[in-house]
Parts: C-alpha cells; structure tokens; sequence
C-alpha cells in the first residue's frame, strides 16, 4: 500500500486552520478539546496528513469565529489579509510575531527586522 501525499487543497486547508488558530491564540489543545478531538488529530488536519470533513471544516471555523470558506480560501479576505494569514500558518511566525511585538524599543525593532531580512535572503 503506497501512502497518501497530501493535496495541495488540504495543505492549504491546514495551513488556514494554522494560522487562525494561532493568530487567536488557541492551542492544538484547546481547539481539539472544544471539537470532542485530539490535539493529534488538529496536528494532522494542519500538516494536511489527514482531509479535514465538510462538518468538521464547519465545526473548526465556528470556534475559530471565522468562515468555513475562508478555511477553503473562498472569502472575501482582502489580498494583503490572504497573504498574512498564509505566512502565520508557518511554523513558529505567530511566536515570532507576539515576541517582536513584546520588544519595547524602536531600535531593537529596528536591528531585529533586519537580522530576519537578513536570513531570508541568505536562505536560511
């Protein structure tokens, strides 16, 4: 039996479930704890390993106070809103974003910003 590689559709899906998820603030727990689901299973719907239901899709987007078509990426979600929403779905940005946010001056901001424009660029 070869395994299943995940479709774009649900990597995308998963990717939305992800960074609304964190942008709230929830954890995999707690919003597997309000669905009656692991937080194992939340893992699985966001790396795209497992397609997440009609009525489960419906069931994330309410708690998520969000719309089951912005999880599909069918909303009405301005361009510049799609595009952030997509970068908090990678790992670790949503920490990377409250922990800059927590930085007080102006100028550490500054010399922050650039060291991770830095290593974007160089590819790592």
């Amino acid at each position: 039996m070869t395994a299943r590689r995940a479709d774009e559709i649900d990597l995308a899906v998963g990717e939305r479930i992800r960074g609304r998820r964190q942008a709230l603030g929830v954890s995999q727990k707690q919003l597997g704890r309000s669905l009656a689901l692991t937080f194992q299973q939340i893992q699985k719907y966001e790396s795209g390993e497992t397609r997440v239901s009609a009525s489960t899709l419906v069931r994330i987007a309410a708690r998520l106070e969000c719309s089951a078509a912005g999880l599909v990426g069918e909303s009405d979600m301005a361009p510049v809103e799609a595009v952030v929403t997509a970068q908090l779905g990678a790992p670790g940005s949503a920490e990377l974003l409250a922990a800059f946010a927590a930085i007080g001056d102006a100028e550490t901001r500054r010399l922050v910003l650039e060291i991770a424009q830095k290593l974007a660029s160089a590819g790592g």
